[in-house]
């Protein structure tokens, strides 16, 4: 895979881009205050889970296949699942770093766990507008789906509010 593709994505990854997103938001919204201090845990636990949903999404989706197909996946079946969904991890690089970075004290701890909000919010809405174009969707249901994907991201920050005041 090249870096572009790796950055960018591609079709097949708008999914699991937009899953792992809100698996890592999810994840910061419940965890920020109890860890608001300790962001380097809150960044491992964000890593760590964010690969076992991966690996749990991946197994779920190998079952379903192998049902669909009445038979077996191949470990190169398997693999090919796994590849597609490695976007969600992906999604989770960009957050672990801001926490990272906010750890290491380059970073407020507060702006960080912002930052990884904002970040979020930015790929939930840059996830809608892609997928609005690759599908050629036509204006409202451009603005449909964007407003969704959009919509998540603020529910999630307006939760991470919540629980931080």
């Amino acid at each position: 895979m090249d870096l572009k593709t790796l950055v960018v994505g591609t079709r097949e990854t708008i999914a699991g881009t937009v899953y792992g997103t809100i698996i890592v938001l999810s994840e910061v919204t419940a965890a920020a205050s109890a860890y608001k201090n300790n962001l380097a845990a809150l960044a491992v636990i964000v890593a760590i889970t964010t690969i076992v949903f991966w690996a749990a999404h991946v197994y779920s989706q190998g079952i379903g296949r192998s049902i669909d197909l009445g038979r077996k996946l191949s470990a190169t079946e398997l693999g090919r699942i796994a590849g597609r969904e490695s976007s969600m991890l992906v999604a989770a690089v960009l957050p672990v770093l801001l926490l990272a970075l906010g750890a290491a004290g380059v970073l407020g701890k507060s702006a960080a766990l912002w930052l990884v909000v904002v970040v979020g919010i930015v790929t939930l809405t840059a996830e809608g507008v892609r997928y609005a174009r690759l599908e050629r969707l036509s204006a409202a249901n451009a603005m449909l789906t964007v407003g969704v994907n959009l919509g998540l991201g603020l529910a999630i920050a307006g939760l991470k509010a919540l629980v931080a005041h």
